[in-house]
């Protein structure tokens, strides 16, 4: 006890001692607030963790969806190909059958007897046959015949000279193209007029497409 606090006498110590508790009743007041400030509001956390959860599982529906479309094209891409092989094969054997029909001239046709006749309608029905039970799968003839040469449909053979009609236009079909869906099964072998007027559909087309 100092000398100024003797002299004061026990009011002076009083004072004292009220004025050290509450200062540490402040800085308790403080400390607690500053906890308080420190934990985190469960309502906010719970909104916090809702707002993730939620994000996920849009993600994972989306990719869902996107598997769900993809799993059914490729259903339906198989469904839709799967005898592709089967039905390249299928058309050589219809190309043999034509070239067997093609080999018989006119003449001797004309002139057949009935089992010449028979056999030669025989080897027509099974043809006709053969195309008509591929193109119930989907499998479908190129018409190419007089049409514009077009690189995904067609594989030229050779070029007719032919200043009558458009230039690359089809003039001759060497060997029939199919589709099969939206897929060409085999291209049509073709030959092409040369050296005829330029297309003037696809000219006046293009003018326009310039000038609009």
């Amino acid at each position: 006890m100092t000398d100024e606090t003797t002299k004061n006498g026990p009011d002076a110590t009083a004072a004292e001692n009220t004025a050290e508790a509450v200062a540490s009743a402040l800085e308790d007041v403080a400390n607690a607030a500053d906890g308080q400030q420190a934990e985190p509001d469960p309502l906010e956390t719970l909104k916090t963790e809702n707002g993730e959860l939620r994000d996920r599982f849009l993600r994972l529906a989306a990719e869902m969806d996107n598997l769900r479309r993809r799993t059914d094209r490729d259903v339906k891409d198989a469904k839709s190909y799967s005898v592709a092989g089967f039905a390249r094969d299928m058309l050589a054997v219809s190309d043999n059958l034509r070239r067997a029909l093609e080999a018989v001239p006119a003449e001797m046709r004309a002139g057949a007897d009935a089992a010449l006749t028979t056999l030669l309608e025989g080897v027509e029905l099974t043809e006709r046959s053969m195309l008509s039970a591929l193109e119930r799968h989907g499998v479908r003839k190129i018409e190419a015949e007089g049409q514009k040469f077009d690189p995904n449909f067609h594989q030229a053979m050779f070029e007719v000279p032919n200043p009558a009609v458009p230039n690359n236009t089809v003039l001759q079909v060497v060997q029939a193209g199919y589709t099969i869906g939206e897929r060409v099964l085999r291209p049509a072998m073709v030959g092409v007029a040369k050296g005829g007027p330029k297309d003037t559909v696809g000219s006046t087309e293009g003018a326009e497409q310039k000038n609009g």
